[in-house]
């Protein structure tokens, strides 16, 4: 008997890599590949292959998820902190 890991909630994978990143990286080597054999041009190749490096997947995390998740919490979102010190707080804590 085979079981779906996390009850049918986890995505495809496929060796290191998510099926949506397997596809994003095929169709960029072909477009790499014919760019490097047709213009000679080099960088997208090299893109191709920093973004295969940064999708691989470890206990379902990577290195691009955990650029996107720093600067998110650096840039993008705000940060909201509250510093306070009320008596009613310190009466439940003795």
């Amino acid at each position: 008997m085979y079981i779906y890991p996390d009850n049918l909630k986890s995505r495809a994978v496929l060796w290191l890599w998510q099926l949506r990143d397997i596809g994003i990286i095929g169709v960029c080597a072909l477009i790499s590949v014919l760019s490097l054999t047709q213009a000679e041009f080099i960088p997208p190749i090299v893109l191709t292959a920093v973004y295969a490096f940064l999708t691989i997947r470890f206990e379902d995390t990577s290195i691009l998820d955990f650029i996107r998740y720093a600067c998110a919490y650096f840039f993008t979102r705000q940060q909201l902190y509250e510093w306070r010190f009320t008596e009613h707080e310190q009466r439940e804590e003795t």
